[in-house]
């Protein structure tokens, strides 16, 4: 096979319109197989047969229809570079033609002037006819190219209607119509660049050089020379280039721009690092775990530029709605030029100039950008503040949602296990009970050993663990060892069955002999009823002290569930775990609806389950264990995704940090999205509607049609969607 793909930025394409057309004329070039045009990236796919077609007579292709191209990877800045642009400099001469052309006609002073063949011209028709020139010269291009094609798309009705005006001798229409679209068509593009700008923004966050070692040398390489395995010397100030491990050095890097984290993260030797992110404080010599098209940032950057492809169902229904609205706005356009002057003898020219109006109005351009551009603005806002949402059909599904169910461990809690009490007894001190206990856990590998030793750590690291002797790890109860020649145990309470009292005792909740048995059997009830994993700290004699092991619940977690209630959301828990851990954590955060027990099939049916009692779901869980229960509801949200590709590709939406805050933000960003997007389309419906009307009686003229039908209906609502970036989380 010989076929090649290239990926080209697009210069000039203002609206879905514009993608529709240009994605139809790429596709029938011969040798083209596949074309795939991204509004919302203003970018075009093609794959072609390198036997029959080159990169050269593909650009020829592309630039012979109107717009301009460049490679993808070169810097973009169309707001910048917009106004600086052949398009902007035609339409500014053909304003000033226009201008020029006004202004003899209001003084008087209009010489005439003998053109081509001896026929006369008055000198402000020639300012006229070159105000279309100038005005038209880029839109018209696509608009002949369409025509041959019996298309009647946006720039074809525009091109129509100019020259409809000109036939009929109106020139002051014709060129304040060229002139008008041509701006508006800048101010378009000028605004779609503006929702584009996070996305802009994350591209950029990456620099294009990094500095490696190599035998021992430093050299500044571009990135798609660095390998996996290669060390990376990143300095204070210095964005990091590449995912990869920390090898050396201690440093604060701030994540926010993916990850929307506020507080820098500190980072040592093995801890992950991403591309993109800055380090602040230290020196960093890093590992390279993945080339430059495989880090974190590229996936969710190329995640965001193909969530076009997951279409809204608001997006579709413009579409559809589209197809159907121009041609009979056409249709009826030639009724009114035609049926008029042969039916009841009207003046030809009067109704000819009010079917150039519906020409106009004929024009879907506010309608079709209506949806994208809101769509644009909340997908690129949210992946600002490190959350990603895949297409317009998630944003939208999100905010008709009526219940969200979450796992349990490592969504509602950490997932790590910690120590959250230390209970010292017989004269023993919490510190001495600890040390005891990580002494003797330090042998082990079991989670709730590797937890108190992290406690031990943290909290008592000025005072080193003593050596043990005699270790034995005691099957299913604990373990022991000799201390100082003294021998100590640390497990389950029932490793000192022979302190209780036959009677009193119980598999879970044993009774110590004494004052001092009942003090610990009451911590013991308590700290189990809180759902704590309890072990026992104490010698071949007594008992010393009990510590409490708990998977801890996220600390913004209760604040989470509160505020998603207020948003009027049914809040359900879902876990594999027992009755009693389920209950505490329910009670601990406020949720009223839980399931305990549930294995991972169980939990798709329990999803299935609410989707027929309660309408849509969402699921939010960790993307990899809960990929069937996430890929079952209505829309799957995963969190804390960074450095997990699974995740990134199962969910539907995910937040790159593990942080629940991020979800209320989300809820009321996707309502928001819904609300201006259905206001957007009854707008742009409503306006052409009106606009129509008012031709018949000629209250609505060519140039007022422009203005406000096209220009002004699709920066009312551009600017409307762009709100969708101001919206932050709280």
């Amino acid at each position: 096979m010989d076929e090649q793909t290239e990926d080209l930025q697009i210069e000039g394409m203002h609206c879905a319109g514009c993608a529709d057309e240009l994605e139809q004329a790429v596709a029938r070039l011969h040798g083209v197989t596949e074309a795939k045009v991204n509004f919302s990236t203003s970018t075009v796919r093609v794959r072609y047969r390198a036997s029959t077609l080159d990169r050269a007579r593909l650009v020829e292709h592309i630039e012979r229809i109107g717009y301009t191209t460049r490679h993808t990877h070169e810097e973009a800045g169309e707001s910048q570079s917009l106004w600086r642009r052949r398009e902007a400099l035609f339409t500014g001469i053909s304003g000033v033609l226009l201008a020029c052309g006004l202004a003899l006609s209001l003084v008087g002073a209009d010489p005439t002037l003998t053109v081509l063949v001896g026929r006369t011209l008055s000198l402000s028709t020639a300012l006229y006819l070159g105000s279309v020139f100038f005005g038209a010269y880029h839109f018209a291009r696509k608009g002949l190219y369409a025509l041959k094609r019996f298309s009647l798309g946006i720039n074809t009705l525009m091109t129509l209607a100019i020259v409809g005006a000109i036939i009929i001798g109106e020139y002051v229409e014709a060129a304040s119509l060229a002139f008008l679209f041509s701006v508006a068509e800048l101010l378009e593009e000028f605004s779609v660049a503006r929702a584009r700008r996070s996305l802009r923004e994350l591209i950029k966050l990456t620099p294009t050089e990094a500095r490696v070692r190599r035998n021992g040398q430093e050299h500044w390489l571009s990135l798609d020379q660095i390998e996996p395995g290669e060390t990376l010397i990143v300095k204070p100030g210095e964005r990091i280039a590449l995912d990869g491990r920390v090898l050396l050095g201690n440093s604060s890097v701030n994540q926010a721009p993916i990850t929307g984290e506020s507080v820098p993260v500190e980072k040592k030797p093995g801890d992950e690092v991403f591309a993109g992110t800055l380090n602040q404080e230290g020196y960093l010599e890093i590992q390279v775990t993945k080339r430059a098209k495989d880090t974190t940032l590229a996936k969710i950057v190329h995640l965001i530029e193909e969530a076009e492809a997951h279409k809204a169902p608001a997006e579709k229904f413009v579409d559809r709605f589209a197809k159907y609205y121009t041609p009979a706005v056409v249709l009826i356009a030639f009724a009114v030029a035609t049926v008029p002057s042969l039916v009841w003898g009207a003046p030809f020219g009067e109704w000819f100039s009010r079917a150039l109006a519906l020409f106009v109005i004929a024009c879907p351009c506010a309608l079709l950008i209506s949806t994208p551009v809101s769509i644009i603005s909340a997908i690129t806002s949210a992946a600002r503040h490190g959350v990603l949402i895949k297409g317009g059909v998630y944003l939208e599904e999100l905010g008709q949602i009526q219940t969200i169910v979450f796992d349990k461990t490592g969504t509602l809690t950490t997932g790590e296990l910690s120590v959250t009490d230390v209970i010292a007894c017989d004269g023993s001190s919490p510190e001495e009970v600890l040390r005891i206990a990580a002494a003797l856990e330090s042998k082990s590998q079991h989670p709730i050993a590797q937890a108190i030793v992290r406690q031990y750590s943290e909290h008592i690291a000025n005072q080193p663990l003593p050596e043990v002797s005699d270790f034995l790890s005691l099957t299913g109860e604990g373990v022991q060892g000799r201390l100082d020649g003294k021998l100590y145990r640390v497990g389950k309470p029932q490793l000192f069955a022979h302190f209780l009292s036959p009677s009193d005792l119980t598999p879970l909740s044993p009774s110590l002999k004494g004052r001092e048995g009942r003090e610990v059997a009451e911590h013991l009830a308590r700290l189990e009823s809180e759902a704590k994993t309890v072990v026992a700290v104490g010698t071949a004699e007594r008992p010393l002290g009990l510590i409490a092991v708990a998977d801890r619940v996220r600390p913004e977690a209760a604040q989470t569930v509160r505020r998603l209630e207020r948003l009027g959301l049914k809040v359900v828990m879902i876990s594999g775990d027992n009755e009693g851990t389920v209950k505490a954590v329910a009670r601990q955060l406020g949720i009223r609806h839980y399931r305990a027990g549930v294995l991972p099939d169980g939990k798709v049916a329990e999803i299935q389950r609410l989707l027929q009692e309660h309408g849509k779901v969402a699921m939010v869980g960790d993307g990899v264990n809960d990929a069937p229960a996430l890929a079952a509801a209505t829309v799957g949200i995963a969190m804390g995704v960074m450095g997990t590709d699974t995740a990134l590709e199962t969910a539907d939406i995910a937040l790159m940090a593990d942080d629940l805050s991020k979800l209320p933000y989300l809820i009321e960003l996707s309502r928001r999205a819904r609300r201006v997007i259905k206001q957007n389309i009854s707008f742009s419906i409503l306006t052409k509607f009106s606009l129509g009307l008012g031709v018949f009686p000629g209250y609505v003229t060519l140039v007022l049609a422009v203005l406000v039908g096209d220009m002004g209906a699709s920066l009312a609502v551009t600017g409307n969607a762009l709100r969708l970036a101001h919206i932050k989380p709280t």
